[in-house]
């Protein structure tokens, strides 16, 4: 049975009252703090002064553990709007700032679909506002949005790390390859990217984000129309 269906262990007169909810919330503050590598059962014990076999008795293991705590993300994942493309747009913000807020969530993400509560109130809210649509497109459409959202989140995640790593932001690295790239860009094997490297506006995050997912959508919206 998984642990969705599994009924919570009766309370027990103990000095430490224990929960899945609880489990989970120790498990994210850790994640928060220091990432995945952080959480293992004995550190959440530790966290919540038991033993850790105690644990056992609400979750299998950590795998279990690490689905409870991707659903409490997703609990944090609320798209709204009128018509599908402000719902699918709404789904995409959400779930940037909610992996924003929980880094080591952008590691979780994608692979087979999340089934928890929370996860399926999400996909509820989202496949309801795509009420209209061919159900044949219905999956694909969403799996779209998500991959996309997966791709770019990641890509910022990763940034974020290799600053904290080395001390540089994304500016300061790029202004450190500046020669190099100049040097490469004069032998004129590459003038396209010369082109738009030299040419092209140079965007924040937030805007790339935006307007990737602008472009995403409208080639929906467009495949819609036929």
């Amino acid at each position: 049975m998984l642990v969705w269906e599994r009924p919570e262990p009766a309370d027990r007169p103990v000095p430490a009252p224990l929960s899945r909810e609880r489990i989970v919330r120790a498990a994210i503050r850790l994640a928060d703090a220091d990432g995945l590598e952080a959480v293992s059962l004995r550190k959440v014990a530790t966290a919540l002064d038991v033993r850790p076999m105690r644990l056992y008795t609400y979750i299998a293991g950590k795998d279990e553990l690490l689905d409870l705590m991707v659903d409490a993300a997703y609990s944090e994942i609320r798209p709204a709007g009128d018509g599908w493309r402000e719902v699918l747009w709404s789904l995409a913000e959400a779930t940037r700032h909610v992996v924003h807020e929980h880094e080591w969530l952008a590691d979780l993400l994608g692979g087979r679909p999340q089934l928890g509560p929370h996860a399926l109130a999400t996909g509820e809210a989202v496949v309801a506002a795509l009420g209209d649509v061919d159900v044949d497109a219905v999956m694909p459409v969403v799996a779209a949005v998500k991959a996309y959202v997966i791709g770019a989140v990641r890509r910022e995640i990763a940034e974020r790390r290799a600053e904290r790593a080395t001390g540089m932001d994304e500016k300061r690295w790029q202004a450190s390859l500046g020669p190099y790239l100049q040097r490469t860009f004069a032998t004129g094997r590459f003038p396209a990217m010369a082109t738009v490297v030299r040419d092209a506006a140079h965007l924040d995050a937030d805007q790339t984000f935006r307007i990737g997912l602008d472009f995403l959508l409208d080639g929906i919206e467009a495949r819609m129309a036929k």
